[in-house]
C-alpha cells in the first residue's frame, strides 16, 4: 500500500492569491519567520528583526513578535533577545523518583503558551500558498484553550480577523484576554472534554458563513504536527544535551494528548533514540485511550473524548491517566506560600527551583505526573532522563487558585504535607497501560468514530496512517519546501529589503 495519494500537509500554490497576500504583508510591514528560524533563531534571524525586538514587549500586538515563536526567547517581558532553550528540571525531592525529569517552559512565548507556535504552523502554509485570504476571510480557531488564544494572537499580528471558539468552563483569564484580541469569541457548552461541541459549532459556521471564514482545527491540521516535530522536538534535544551527564540517556517523552501536536516531538526524539518510549497522557476522569472511556475533568489544555487525527498512534508506547484532583492540589502546593515553604523547609527542594514553580500550570503538572508514573512503571534509574513540555504558566490560572481557596479554605502546612505525601510521593502506576500492537491498533481505530463518521475523513486514509510509514515521515520532509515558500513570500513583500536586512 502506498500513501503517495495522501498529502497530510498539501502545499498547492495559488500564485495570484499568494502575491496578493505578500502585498498585504508589505502594507502591514509583516515578515514571516521560517521554521529554521523558529527552531533556532540565534544567528538565523536578521539583525533588523532583533533590533526591533529590543523595543517590543513579549505580548505586544506587533508583527515582529512572530519571531518570538520559539523556545529560545530570553526570559524577559520586554525587549528580550534569544538564548538557550528555556527548560526546568524538577528535582527528585519533588518527583520522588530516581530518573531525572525536565520540561520545556512555554511561559516565554507570546500569550504565555507554546500554542502560539502550533497556530502559526497551521496558518503560515495557507498564507504563503494563497489558500487563505487575510484581507477577506476570518480565521476560526476552535480549541479547549491556548490554541484559540494563540490563533487569535497570530491573526492579530497578521492583520486578519479571528473568531475564537472554546468551552464556556475554561478559566476566566482566557476569556478576558481573548475578548480584547479576537473580533468574536464563541463559548460552547461544557468543559475541557467537550470537543465535539466545538466541532459542531465549526460546522454551523461553515454552513452559515461559507467562504467568509476558514477553520484551523488543531486536532487535524498537520501544520501543528510539523511545528512540534521540528521546533519542539529539536528544543527538547538541545535541552537534554545541556543537562545530560556522562552515561545519561533520553529514556522517554511524555505529553498529554490534547490536540496530538506535542506528541509529534516524540516522533522526532525517537528518530534520534529508537529505544525512547513515547507516552500519551490523559485524565483518569476521561480515560479515552486507556478504556475507550468518557467524562469531564479539570485539567485545562487536554481536550479529549476522541483521538486526534494528527496523533501517530502506531508510534506511541504508553498511556498514563492522571487524576485531575492531583493536578489541582499540586497547583496549590506549588503556588501557595505554605506549600512552597514546605517544599523548601521539609522536603529540601532547591529554593531557586521552587520560586520557578509558577511556570508550571495544570496540564504541565499532569505531564509531570505522567512522567513520574512512567518512571515508576519502567523502574528508571539515575541515568535515565524523561522529557516533557510545560505548556503554560500560572499567569493564566490565578482565578483557579482563588476558586480553590474559596471552596476549601486556606492552604496551610497540614494541607501541604498531605498533598506532598499523597499526590507526589504517593503517586503510583495505576491508570498506566504499556501498549502492545493490538492495543495501539485499538486506540488508532477510535479515530474512525470521530473522523470518518463525523468529520468527513476516509477509511482509506485512516488505513494509510497505520500501514504506510511514509505517511508520517513525509510530513517533516515538507519543512524545506515550506521554508522556501516563506522566504519567497518575504522577498515578494520587500519588507526585509526595505529594512536593510541581508
Amino acid at each position: 500500500m502506498s500513501s503517495r495519494r495522501y498529502e497530510p500537509l498539501p502545499l498547492p500554490k495559488d500564485p495570484a492569491r499568494s502575491g496578493a497576500n505578500s502585498e498585504h504583508a508589505a502594507r502591514r510591514q509583516i515578515v514571516l519567520p521560517t521554521f529554521e528560524q523558529m527552531m533556532d533563531p540565534r544567528g538565523t534571524v536578521p539583525e533588523s528583526i532583533t533590533q526591533r525586538l529590543a523595543q517590543v514587549g513579549l505580548w505586544d500586538i506587533d508583527p515582529v513578535n512572530l519571531f518570538r515563536i520559539t523556545w529560545h526567547n530570553e526570559m524577559k517581558e520586554h525587549g528580550g533577545g534569544f538564548g538557550p532553550v528555556n527548560f526546568i528540571e524538577i528535582p527528585r525531592e519533588i518527583t520522588g523518583v530516581k530518573a531525572r525529569i525536565f520540561g520545556l517552559v512555554g511561559k516565554w512565548f507570546p500569550t504565555g503558551a507554546h500554542k502560539v507556535g502550533s497556530a502559526y504552523g497551521c496558518l503560515a502554509p495557507r498564507l504563503v500558498t494563497g489558500e487563505f485570504d487575510p484581507a477577506k476571510q476570518k480565521a476560526v480557531w476552535p480549541s479547549t484553550g491556548n490554541f484559540c488564544r494563540g490563533g487569535a494572537f497570530v491573526s492579530a499580528l497578521l492583520a486578519c480577523d479571528a473568531i475564537g471558539i472554546l468551552p464556556e468552563e475554561m478559566s476566566r483569564e482566557r476569556f478576558e484576554w481573548l475578548r480584547n484580541i479576537a473580533g468574536e469569541v464563541i463559548a460552547t457548552p461544557g468543559c475541557e472534554s467537550n470537543v465535539k461541541e466545538i466541532y459542531d459549532k465549526c460546522h454551523e459556521l461553515e454552513a452559515t458563513r461559507g467562504d467568509d471564514i476558514q477553520i484551523f482545527n488543531q486536532f487535524k491540521e498537520f501544520g501543528n504536527y510539523l511545528w512540534h516535530h521540528e521546533v519542539t522536538g529539536r528544543a527538547l534535544e538541545e535541552a537534554f544535551n545541556a543537562l545530560a551527564r556522562p552515561g545519561d540517556r533520553l529514556a522517554a517523552y511524555v505529553a498529554c494528548t490534547g490536540s496530538g501536536g506535542a506528541l509529534a516531538a516524540g516522533d522526532y526524539l525517537k528518530g534520534l533514540e529508537p529505544t525512547l518510549k513515547i507516552a500519551a497522557g490523559e485524565a483518569i476522569q476521561c480515560p479515552t485511550l486507556l478504556l475507550n472511556g468518557f467524562g469531564g475533568h479539570r485539567i485545562e489544555g487536554i481536550g479529549d473524548k476522541h483521538v486526534p487525527w494528527i496523533h501517530n498512534v502506531r508510534n506511541t508506547d504508553f498511556v498514563t491517566a492522571i487524576d485531575d484532583e492531583a493536578t489541582v492540589q499540586i497547583m496549590r502546593l506549588f503556588n501557595e506560600p505554605e506549600g512552597r515553604a514546605y517544599l523548601v523547609d521539609k522536603c529540601g527542594a532547591d529554593p531557586e527551583i521552587v520560586e520557578r514553580l509558577d511556570e508550571i500550570a495544570l496540564s504541565c503538572i499532569a505531564n509531570m505526573l505522567g512522567a513520574i508514573k512512567l518512571a515508576k512503571w519502567y523502574e528508571l534509574g539515575e541515568n535515565d532522563v524523561v522529557a516533557t513540555v510545560f505548556t503554560d504558566s500560572m499567569a493564566l490560572y490565578g482565578s483557579r487558585l482563588e476558586e480553590e481557596t474559596a471552596k476549601r479554605g486556606a492552604f496551610d502546612h497540614a494541607a501541604a504535607a498531605a498533598t506532598y505525601a499523597r499526590y507526589l510521593m504517593g503517586e503510583n502506576t495505576s491508570g498506566c497501560l504499556e501498549l502492545t500492537y493490538p492495543e495501539r491498533k485499538r486506540v488508532h481505530n477510535l479515530k474512525y468514530y470521530t473522523w470518518i463518521e463525523q468529520q468527513g475523513k476516509t477509511a482509506e486514509e485512516l488505513n494509510a496512517q497505520w500501514y504506510d510509514a511514509d505517511y508520517w515521515t513525509g510530513i517533516p520532509r515538507q519543512r524545506t519546501e515550506l521554508d522556501r515558500l516563506i522566504t519567497e513570500f518575504n522577498e515578494k513583500s520587500g519588507v526585509l529589503a526595505g529594512a536593510g536586512a541581508v
